[in-house]
């Protein structure tokens, strides 16, 4: 990852944010703001594109940091880190849905901030790190598309791709006999595959409609993986099958 790594702090006790953006700035990253209220945040991570959320449970208004994570995540893919005070399970259980790259429990130290978001950074996608070439999405076609892997394009046939799941800023292309992870983002892959039977039914999935084996309410199963539907998605995915 070229420059510096851009961070948003979102944090409604601002003794603390303050304390946490001069940490960073002196650890060599860049803030990109700070922001206390979970509407804030979605606006200011979709307009700047930060590469990381340091993103608190508890905040103040109408959205918590779980709430304000899931609206960013519908349309951006950013690696987050849960600050928190509150260790209860339900709250824990709740923003591990969200697949968050860490937790840092407050009171922290400043060798605690500094280690977690040094992990994380390794973490990030990074094409250029050791002149390593990541297996990614090159080229999309009418009935196929090509993935660099192991160094070679790879020529995958639509017909055969089951499903796409996210992985933060990977995704998992799953045929029916194999898998393949790339470095794509897949709100990316989403803008990139412009074929009428894929289409997306959660935040981390996008499927073959032509694939279905059975749909439920809260569910469809592919090939006997069961797959969640989102409320917003499900709509067009009924719209869909009945076009099928």
């Amino acid at each position: 990852m070229k420059g510096k790594i851009k961070i948003l702090i979102v944090e409604d006790d601002m003794i603390i944010a303050a304390n946490i953006s001069l940490q960073l700035s002196k650890l060599g990253y860049e803030v990109t703001g700070i922001e206390s209220r979970g509407e804030d945040a979605i606006k200011h991570a979709l307009d700047n594109h930060p590469d990381i959320i340091l993103m608190d449970i508890q905040l103040k208004g109408k959205l918590n940091g779980i709430e304000a994570a899931k609206q960013i995540q519908n349309k951006a893919d950013i690696p987050l880190i849960y600050l928190t005070a509150n260790s209860d399970d339900v709250s824990f259980q709740k923003a591990k849905e969200t697949h968050p790259y860490a937790f840092i429990s407050k009171p922290f130290t400043k060798l605690n901030l500094e280690r977690t978001i040094a992990l994380v950074v390794e973490k990030i996608p990074n094409e250029n790190k050791g002149g390593h070439e990541s297996d990614a999405l090159t080229e999309c076609l009418d009935d196929r598309i090509f993935i660099r892997n192991n160094g070679k394009l790879i020529k995958l046939m639509l017909d055969d791709i089951l499903y796409i799941e996210a992985e933060r800023n990977y995704c998992n292309i799953v045929t029916v006999n194999q898998k393949y992870l790339i470095v794509c983002p897949l709100n990316s892959f989403c803008q990139k595959m412009e074929s009428k039977d894929f289409l997306r039914v959660h935040r981390s999935y996008v499927v073959n409609i032509k694939k279905l084996d059975a749909v439920a309410d809260s569910h469809l199963e592919i090939n006997r993986k069961v797959i969640p539907i989102s409320k917003m998605y499900k709509e067009d995915l009924m719209r869909s099958i009945r076009r099928v």
